[in-house]
């Protein structure tokens, strides 16, 4: 639980002499006449590239609130997380270190006791700020441990929330501290969690504080109840309006944090991210099955190709929306690419602490407020599994099991044509990239965390959305890597 005030700031007090007196790269000094930023991470869960009304994709999404924050800040067209499952996801947003560092590859490894105590012993961004003084609380999906150990990795105040089923907290929806216990019904559990995070804003309006919102949203199951689904009437596919209606829910929850930082006057001193963890799973077939299990969850990815579970763009390139109104000038689009990595240096850098060697992401603030006008970073990498990738300026390149593709992303940003055979060099030279990168993971190396199901369903899904070849998931077939140019045809129909 939190210490009491006057402890609290002889710890401020000690904290800033120790950060002042280190090296390091600062954005801000905190002053006595200056309280540091507020910081809210919003981070949304299978939530597809075209699913924000600010993307101007789709025409049937609806999401005012977040638009507003567009609107007010950055919307980042290249925004990229550092996997395409939940888990390794998460690990990496909440460390701003690429997960495979400490073993972190995929879902499976999340009960892996001997990875998990290496993500306890790696610094997260609310432990960060709790040893600065800032109050820390997160609300919603966790997945990274048990929910009882929440409060071991930085946050004072949590509401593990997941479905309607069954939660975990040790705050109330009024504010007030409670015995670490289980929580049940109360309401739609996307509802209950934007209203712990206003009561938590209302709790530390005067004091710094960050807070995690992490929305199971519109990740299976489909659960959204009639208020929202009655907004999308029509005849649309079942599950695309189940998601919908729980991105709706999620919007009105974001406008809900929006206003209470208004009414105390928060608005402009807080520091905003909004994310999703990873692209929407399409199951290729896009299957409007009954029910809201297993499946795809109603979202798209469009333009983009492919879909959770892979390294494409459809697998990673997600939502990715900034904001600190009065800090860097609102209605930007911002085309450098970006990494979830990245809400971990700018967070650290607005509160005036110190950007240590283990973070792997970068402080955005100079190159949304003009002071630099070159690009955040020289090459962005991801392993999963059987998949690698490496980003460096408009080429990209993927290597799945034993196949390697190549992609120019300034004039094919869907990832349509491959360019292997026609730019050899540049593949030599990003697999050189690459591989060097992963040296430094755990364990080192390209597709040395193997998993037989996860590359029979790679091939499959690269047959697919690069080839156009649907095969029967009963009988996949592995294929080399191609030696002739892939005809420049159009991106398969999703």
């Amino acid at each position: 639980m939190r210490k009491s005030i006057d402890h609290r700031g002889m710890i401020v007090l000690l904290v800033w002499i120790a950060v002042t007196a280190t090296p390091g790269k600062c954005w801000s000094d905190p002053s006595d006449d200056q309280r540091r930023p507020n910081v809210v991470i919003i981070f949304t869960d299978d939530h597809g590239y075209s699913d924000l009304g600010c993307q101007g994709i789709v025409s049937d999404i609806r999401t005012p609130n977040i638009d507003r924050l567009a609107r007010s800040g950055v919307r980042f067209t290249d925004g990229y997380v550092t996997a395409p499952q939940c888990v390794p996801s998460r690990g990496g947003l909440i460390t701003g270190q690429y997960q495979n560092r400490f073993g972190l590859e995929s879902n499976p490894q999340a009960r892996d006791a001997k990875i998990m105590a290496n993500f306890a012993r790696t610094q997260t961004i609310p432990e960060r700020l709790q040893a600065a003084g800032y109050a820390t609380g997160m609300s919603g999906k966790w997945h990274l441990g048990a929910p009882q150990a929440i409060t071991s990795h930085g946050f004072d105040h949590v509401f593990f929330k997941n479905s309607n089923a069954q939660g975990f907290w040790n705050m109330d929806l009024q504010g007030q501290d409670i015995p670490p216990t289980t929580q049940k019904g109360g309401g739609y559990h996307l509802d209950l969690i934007s209203d712990f995070a206003c009561a938590f804003i209302e709790r530390y309006k005067s004091d710094p504080f960050f807070f995690y919102l992490a929305y199971r949203a519109p990740h299976v199951p489909l659960d959204a109840p009639k208020k929202y689904l009655d907004r999308f009437p029509g005849d649309i596919p079942q599950r695309r309006r189940q998601a919908l209606a729980m991105l709706s829910a999620v919007d009105d929850g974001v406008g809900r944090v929006m206003a209470t930082l208004e009414s105390n006057g928060l608005r402009e001193n807080t520091l905003i991210f909004l994310i999703s963890d990873n692209g929407a799973p399409l199951k290729i077939h896009k299957a409007d099955t009954p029910g809201g299990g297993p499946g795809w969850d109603g979202s798209l990815n469009d333009p983009m190709n492919g879909e959770k579970g892979m390294l494409t763009e459809g697998g990673i390139r997600t939502p990715f929306v900034g904001c600190w109104p009065g800090t860097f000038p609102g209605g930007q689009v911002y085309s450098q690419p970006v990494i979830s990595l990245d809400a971990m240096a700018t967070t650290l850098a607005a509160a005036g602490l110190t950007i240590d060697d283990t973070i792997d992401g970068v402080n955005l603030l100079p190159f949304l407020t003009g002071e630099s006008d070159g690009a955040p970073h020289d090459a962005l990498y991801w392993r999963w599994l059987s998949q690698s990738a490496v980003r460096q300026g408009k080429w990209k390149y993927i290597r799945s099991n034993d196949r390697e593709f190549l992609f120019d992303l300034e004039t094919d940003a869907s990832e349509t044509t491959d360019l292997t055979s026609r730019h050899p060099d540049q593949v030599r030279r990003l697999r050189t990239l690459l591989t060097d990168w992963s040296q430094g993971l755990s364990p080192p190396g390209i597709g040395t965390v193997p998993s037989e199901a996860m590359s029979r369903q790679a091939d499959l899904y690269f047959d697919y959305y690069i080839d156009g070849i649907l095969r029967s998931p009963t009988k996949p077939k592995r294929r080399p890597n191609r030696q002739t140019p892939k005809p420049e045809s159009g991106k398969v129909p999703q």
